[in-house]
């Protein structure tokens, strides 16, 4: 069951990723202007000759198959701005950094989210729940741009306790993991906190504290164990808030990561960078939320079963 069921999964992923590129593709088509315009008039036989190099002199539908087959052999072609560059090396260059600084981003979520839920949730009604509520709701309140230019002002302009931009080693990821981490560590207390206070209503928590069960074992055998699976089915939607918000991050602070390249493409009409970094976190994104529906059901096996019986 488990087989068939991560099967029809898989191929979901294909045809979602069939859809996008074709859309990616289309999109591309009937955008308006040039990625060889320049602000100076370019000969039109320099445009007809570099129009030629790069097959966009072809019918869309022969651009569109030879676009297909690339995506196939991940070939992603080469730049139309960065001569010499090919948008695999680019990927190459640039996701490292991305990955390392997402990676971070939620650890920090998941760590500190968790935690202020599960005080919160523990601390029901008192002053300590709304103090972190209070800081849920600012983490929500608050744009990822906006806190890393607050971050960049306090810690790094004000206090000179950590780099104000660039990248280089530890410290210089600190501000901008932090500033992506702001909003899915607010939703994830208020999910936690949510979830708990629920569990711990529940009539299977009253018989655990009867048995004799320490009010520790409780909460680490029971509430958070029922509490936390939210949380997993999040992990999908949680790198993709990562992801696209390290577009602006990484701007703000310099950093040469992916999400620059693609913010730079796009300024450039890149057609081929964007339409490659698209696919690539498209990809990214559903071979996550792929993976966190295999976890889920591994861990609950009945999601499936309900999943089946509902078809």
């Amino acid at each position: 069951m488990t087989i068939k069921y991560a099967f029809r999964k898989f191929c979901l992923i294909v045809l979602s990723l069939f859809f996008v590129a074709s859309l990616t593709f289309l999109l591309m088509q009937v955008v308006p202007g040039d990625p060889f315009l320049q602000e100076q008039a370019v000969p039109e036989e320099i445009m007809k000759s570099m129009y030629k190099h790069y097959g966009l002199d072809q019918p869309w539908y022969i651009q569109y198959g030879r676009y297909l087959k690339g995506l196939i052999t991940w070939n992603l072609g080469p730049s139309f701005k960065y001569e010499g560059r090919q948008v695999n090396n680019i990927i190459q260059e640039g996701f490292p950094i991305s990955f390392i600084l997402g990676l971070e981003a939620i650890t920090i979520s998941l760590s500190v989210g968790v935690f202020l839920g599960s005080f919160s949730a523990l601390w029901k009604g008192k002053w300590q729940d709304h103090l972190c509520m209070i800081i849920a709701v600012i983490g929500i309140s608050i744009p990822n741009f906006i806190m890393a230019t607050l971050l960049q002002y306090l810690f790094a302009m004000k206090l000179n306790l950590l780099p104000v931009a660039r990248w280089g080693d530890f410290l210089h990821s600190i501000l901008p993991a932090i500033s992506l981490a702001s909003l899915p560590t607010a939703f994830i207390a208020r999910l936690t906190r949510a979830n708990m206070v629920e569990t711990l209503e529940q009539d299977f928590i009253q018989t655990a504290r009867s048995k004799g069960l320490s009010e520790t074992q409780v909460i680490f055998k029971h509430v958070l164990k029922n509490s936390f699976l939210p949380v997993i089915t999040y992990l999908g939607p949680l790198s993709s808030t990562v992801l696209t918000g390290s577009f602006i991050v990484e701007k703000i602070f310099g950093i040469p990561g992916l999400g620059g390249w693609f913010v730079t493409s796009i300024t450039n009409r890149d057609y081929t960078v964007i339409m490659g970094v698209t696919i690539f976190y498209s990809t990214l994104f559903m071979l996550t939320i792929f993976f966190v529906d295999l976890i889920y059901t591994w861990i609950d096996p009945r999601i499936q079963f309900k999943k089946e019986k509902a078809k």
